[in-house]
């Protein structure tokens, strides 16, 4: 019997992420695969509690979207959401402490000033990651 394969997607809203959502359902649809959208709240200090309820609920509908998404193609798939810390250490870090096989993430997130070059948390993922990183343009 073969293990489940536990695909990890980090999901920042951004075009790119998206596309590696879809990547990810395109690649495992007809395997046993679980899909987990993981998305990182940075909040810098001096953030009022009502940016931060904003932060929050941008999160949440990331995640519902993405939920619905993966359903329509009759993917299993989880969302976490982890609170504050460095995002592409959180991702290297919850990957390898949930022993995910893959992790499939956007060439870059939501910065614009990202957009002239390979964003900052994909190559910090790509070079730190112990199992296999597939990075989506």
């Amino acid at each position: 019997m073969q293990k489940q394969t536990k695909i990890l997607v980090p999901l920042d809203g951004s075009k790119n992420s998206l596309r590696a959502l879809d990547t990810a359902i395109l690649l495992f649809k007809n395997q046993d695969a679980i899909i987990t959208g993981f998305h990182v709240i940075r909040f810098p200090v001096m953030f009022s509690k009502e940016i931060r309820k904003q932060y929050v609920t941008n999160a949440k509908n990331i995640m519902e979207v993405a939920l619905k998404h993966a359903k329509q193609h009759g993917i299993r798939f989880v969302d976490k959401i982890q609170y504050d810390g460095y995002i592409g250490s959180t991702i290297v870090k919850f990957a390898q402490d949930h022993k995910f096989n893959l992790i499939i993430i956007g060439s870059r997130g939501p910065n614009p000033i990202a957009e002239m070059f390979l964003g900052s948390v994909a190559n910090y993922v790509i070079n730190k990651a112990k199992m296999p990183v597939l990075l989506v343009k």
